[in-house]
């Protein structure tokens, strides 16, 4: 029997993609400022360096973040996030001589099964500052896998693989002046 408060088991599978998105608490915007953004950016990177994953697309904005992440063989996405999540949160909170919450519920996720799933949430993930008024072109969004990709910098991004290359031509390396 099931508790009707428990929590649905998160579905895990070894080798699979996943879209996560993780929100603020209370929604608030801490990530709104360039150094709170560079900052979670260089925990990703940091993450990069303790785990083995992949980071396919992301973007940060200011109360949440997208990202598109495939663990290595036998990695944990939750011990990956957790990780993440929770030194960014402690030194956000030391940084500005805060205690408590950071992120608000647990992060979201779910696996992308299949060519047609990848292909719209890496398109959403690429609009999202679009979509928000943040930027008039995606392009032009700092803090983002389609940034990183297209002026070749990787940061925390990898390099796409050929077919998303292929279908996703802002997404591959040494486009710029080409589009």
């Amino acid at each position: 029997m099931r508790i009707p408060c428990m929590r649905k088991p998160r579905e895990l599978k070894d080798g699979a993609l996943y879209h996560v998105t993780a929100r603020t608490n209370r929604q608030e915007m801490i990530l709104d400022s360039r150094g709170m953004k560079d900052l979670f950016l260089q925990t990703l990177a940091r993450a990069k360096t303790k785990y083995r994953f992949r980071i396919e697309n992301f973007c940060i904005m200011g109360n949440h973040v997208h990202l598109m992440i495939r663990p290595g063989s036998g990695e944990s996405l939750s011990r990956i996030l957790q990780w993440i999540l929770s030194v960014f949160a402690m030194t956000y909170n030391r940084i500005h001589g805060y205690t408590g919450h950071v992120w608000g519920s647990r992060f979201f996720s779910r696996i992308l099964a299949g060519l047609r799933q990848f292909l719209a949430v890496f398109e959403y993930i690429d609009r999202n500052p679009f979509e928000a008024h943040q930027v008039r072109d995606p392009l032009d969004w700092r803090y983002s896998g389609l940034w990183e990709h297209y002026h070749g910098y990787r940061q925390v991004v990898d390099r796409p693989e050929l077919y998303v290359e292929m279908m996703t031509p802002a997404h591959s390396p040494g486009v710029l002046g080409k589009l």
